[in-house]
């Protein structure tokens, strides 16, 4: 057989294995019948996204399951895009222009969006080209991109559905807008974040007296130039005689009315609210509730328009002091308390967002959420963990109508359509509203061609909730042959098996799949959820750039390779749990990926290439083998049943474990030492090859490129790894008490080979050991295995001692369960390790008392996130095992002086 290089250079090989695959179709995947399908739709990455370690998890995690399924004999698709990202990538472009001087206003519509498109083309592949690097194994050939023609038509199809059912609709309400990128956000685009603020107290002269004034508390005073009443709840004695009355609007002399609500918080600040109907959420329910005015004091920008008054123009912060100045100079400011509240932001440019009373078109959501609810109560829908099934019913109960149209140039047009003659014309505005695909030719209504398109175009999820169906070209419009295609690839690849996401957008894009799902293909998008955690740095802090905390995964692939990158991250990845990562821990996977690589080539090294080992599990299954060899076996069916329970469970962390016990461990450190000394032996010979290439099957989905090498090597005629099949678990292979027992023997090994360590004992140094064994069964058990201690624990002689036998020399011991281990030794310098094991112990509790003060300080218990309190735990927990360990071979060591 071939060798392999010395050491595994992955620089050298994983860019030609990917273009490999993609020569050779490997991703592709087209409707069969014959065949049961399992897909994936991607979460299409932003248009202007960069590769970062939230998309490495997500992503391998897809891989893992796609070249597990397509193993295992599944016809499975993988569907790759991009998503447009509306405000994202306008922002971009917005920022490029702006290094020239321009503004997108001077260039015009048309012209700004030949510069976006312009950019897309230039790096729009950015992160695709990324994925590759990671060893997606996505149908490139199926690519999808939100503002593609096709897509586009998807979405118009939507929209005019939904108007037509009377689902979507037009209206004047409070909505979440962004100064800074001068459009509406839905409240998912508006995160809420705890900001130091100030309570301010007011007065509000009351009109029928020059003295009385009613004090209220607002975080915003300068929304208090556009309050049209006063509010106080009818339940709250203090201000009953005032209701109905009037106060005077400081700064604006404007008359406005107390009213009586129950919503106001008698507990809060003076228990009187000041109530801007344009410009609060809360304050606009009571203003529709006691019909008062809507006064609009903002310009899309953040500054104050001309109806607040000698405030005009003025940015919204610097007419807040401003107002609060002048308040002060006319005895009207009573007090300002310090107040921390919580504030949206713009998820995108992180401005802190305005309520704004606006024109906006929305969802009705309610109608669309029942059969969504039915599903996942039913379980048809299943979240992974189930603890986010909660959260989503939570959320799909509580549902609001959703403000689907945003204020920018890039992203699908609205399909609606004005007529100028109809506006002018008709009281009602609405009836001037044409809603249709295409651009009308005329007015249905008077007949008139001046029409208008809307200005606005839809939020970025309105075509994302489209994803699972619309990549597969629904609604199949045009071209009949090639609408046929897609309606097969629709009805075998759909619904979609499992949707891997992060717990930030279940509500902006999960929920709403959902629904779009049954509303538009009456079925569900996918069985499955799987909800990843969040990619924290080693301290708790959520990586981010900001923070300049993020570790740039296309750096770990430069230093450790792809393959270090995957698999450390699937080993520190918990179900549903965030993942804690420094730069080291992808040490791990190197160092994994640099084991596997030399123990393939050792036994591509030793192999007789005169026997044929394509018929090496049949072979096997025919002959009694010696312990050892059945062993091994029975060990990877078991491993192999337990990795085939995680995958199918998505606990990808246990299966990646499960595998690197196996293989560093079993195989490695106990079965290869022991094969190395009748390594031409032909039961020997067989089982190595046949553990090598099954163990490379399985390990595949984890490490694609490493294995994808070696298996060319090891069986070069074959075509690639990933068309072979899965292994399947062999149950008359599985001996539980086999593996018992020799599971004793290694527990024996292991002591012994701790204290060979524990004493500094070189590792070529043959010792002797004294061994105890109450049990007449194990004590039979160690003699039959006493050449394979021999060889694993470096043993020169092993002695069965009777019951009231006790070693002749001095020892060191170590206990098990019915066994007592004895460690001669000899001349060794007891007075030495003694002395060294007593500096351990001093070392130990300092490190203890370090831990302890740390968990004992409540200020970093009440304020740390709960996982990096609980690792500070078990680690102080793994040190005071240490110390006992240390204290119990310090009285060994005093004993045997």
């Amino acid at each position: 057989m071939e060798e392999l290089a010395s050491k595994y250079q992955f620089k050298d090989i994983e860019e030609k294995i990917y273009a490999f695959w993609e020569q050779q179709h490997l991703f592709s995947a087209q409707a069969d019948e014959n065949k049961k399908s399992f897909t994936i739709v991607i979460p299409p990455p932003n248009v202007t996204g960069i590769l970062h370690m939230g998309h490495a998890l997500n992503n391998t995690i897809q891989d893992i399951l796609i070249r597990y399924k397509k193993m295992q004999g599944f016809n499975a698709v993988w569907m790759p895009g991009c998503d447009h990202a509306g405000i994202a990538t306008q922002n971009v472009v917005e920022r490029k222009i702006a290094a020239q001087g321009l503004k997108r206003q001077d260039l015009g519509r048309e012209k700004f969006l030949e510069q976006v498109w312009d950019w897309k083309s230039s790096y729009g592949t950015t992160i695709n080209q990324q994925l590759r690097r990671l060893g997606c194994a996505c149908d490139w050939q199926r690519e999808r991109f939100t503002m593609d023609t096709e897509y586009s038509n998807a979405v118009l199809e939507v929209f005019v559905h939904l108007y037509n059912k009377g689902l979507i609709y037009r209206g004047h309400y409070i909505i979440n807008w962004c100064p800074r990128c001068q459009t509406a956000l839905s409240d998912e685009e508006a995160p809420h974040k705890e900001v130091d603020g100030s309570l301010y107290f007011i007065k509000y002269p009351l009109k029928s007296s020059t003295k009385d004034y009613v004090v209220v508390a607002t975080t915003r005073p300068e929304t208090m130039l556009g309050d049209t009443a006063v509010a106080v709840n009818p339940k709250d004695e203090r201000y009953s005689y005032l209701i109905g009355n009037f106060v005077t609007l400081p700064l604006m002399d404007r008359e406005i009315k107390i009213v009586a609500d129950d919503f106001v918080d008698m507990e809060f600040g003076t228990g009187a609210v000041k109530v801007t109907p344009a410009h609060d959420p809360n304050d606009y329910l009571i203003g529709k509730r006691h019909n008062l005015e809507f006064i609009n004091i903002l310009n899309p920008d953040g500054s104050l328009n001309k109806n607040a008054g000698a405030y005009a123009q003025m940015d919204r912060f610097k007419a807040r002091e401003a107002v609060i100045d002048a308040l002060r100079q006319k005895g009207l400011l009573l007090r300002v308390l310090q107040h921390k509240h919580a504030v949206g932001h713009c998820y995108r440019c992180g401005t802190m967002i305005e309520p704004y009373y606006s024109k906006q078109w929305f969802v009705k959501m309610r109608p669309l959420s029942e059969p969504a609810i039915k599903a996942v109560k039913d379980g048809e829908i299943k979240f992974y963990p189930k603890r986010w099934t909660k959260v989503y019913l939570n959320w799909m109960e509580n549902i609001q109508d959703w403000c689907i149209s945003r204020q920018i140039w890039w992203g699908h047009r609205l399909p609606v359509y004005y007529c100028r003659d109809c506006l002018k014309n008709l009281e009602d505005s609405n009836k001037a509203v044409i809603v249709s695909k295409t651009l009308p030719f005329k007015c249905p209504v008077c007949g008139s061609a001046d029409i208008y398109q809307d200005n606005d175009v839809l939020d970025t999820w309105f075509s994302s909730w489209l994803w699972p169906f619309a990549v597969f070209g629904w609604p199949f419009n045009g071209d009949e042959s090639a609408a046929r295609i897609k309606q097969q690839d629709l009805k075998h690849f759909y619904p979609t098996s499992v949707l891997v996401t992060a717990q930030e957008i279940i509500f902006f894009w999960v929920a709403r799949m959902v629904m779009a799902g049954f509303e538009f293909t009456k079925d569900i998008p996918f069985k499955d959820v799987y909800i990843h955690g969040t990619v924290r740095d080693d301290t708790g802090k959520k990586m981010s750039k900001s923070l300049g905390n993020s570790i740039d995964p296309l750096e770990v692939i430069a230093d450790y390779g792809t393959d270090a990158l995957r698999f450390s991250l699937i080993s520190l990845t918990s179900m549903g749990q965030d993942v804690y990562l420094s730069k080291d821990k992808f040490e791990f996977g190197r160092n994994f990926a640099n084991k596997i690589w030399n123990a393939a080539r050792f036994l591509l090294m030793r192999l007789d290439e005169s026997k044929d080992f394509s018929n090496a599990e049949e072979i096997l299954k025919h002959k009694k083998l010696p312990l050892a060899e059945a062993w091994i076996l029975s060990r990877f069916y078991s491993s192999l049943e337990n990795i085939d329970k995680a995958l199918s469970a998505y606990r990808f962390n246990e299966a990646a474990n499960c595998l690197y016990e196996f293989f560093w461990h079993q195989f490695c450190d106990y079965y290869l030492e022991l094969a190395k000394t009748h390594i031409h032996s032909e039961d020997i010979q067989f089982v190595l090859y046949f553990v090598l290439k099954n163990i490379l099957l399985v390990l595949h989905p984890f490490i694609p490129f490493l294995t994808e090498q070696i298996w060319q090597k090891i069986a070069p005629n074959t075509g690639s790894i990933m068309l072979q099949k899965w292994p399947q678990v062999q149950a008359q292979a599985i001996n539980r008490t086999l593996e018992a027992n020799m599971g004793y023997v290694l527990e024996i090994c292991t002591k012994v080979r701790n204290l060979r360590s524990e004493s500094d004992i070189k590792p070529k140094q043959k010792i002797k050991v004294s061994i105890f064994v109450s049990n007449p069964y194990q004590s039979k058990l160690v003699k039959e295995c006493t050449e394979y201690l021999k060889v694993l624990a470096k043993i020169e002689q092993l002695t069965l001692l009777n019951e009231n036998a006790a070693p002749d020399q001095l020892c060191v011991s170590a206990a098990m369960p019915g066994t007592m281990l004895f460690m001669h030794v000899g001349d060794f310098d007891l007075k030495l390790e003694i002395k060294k094991n007593a500096e351990e112990i001093i070392k130990m509790n300092k490190y203890i008392n370090r831990k302890s003060a740390l968990l004992n300080n409540m200020q970093f218990v009440r304020n740390a996130p709960f996982e990096v309190v609980e690792k500070e735990t078990q680690d102080c927990e793994k040190l005071k095992e240490k110390l006992n360990k240390l204290i119990q071979r310090q009285n060994e060591l005093e004993r045997a002086n």
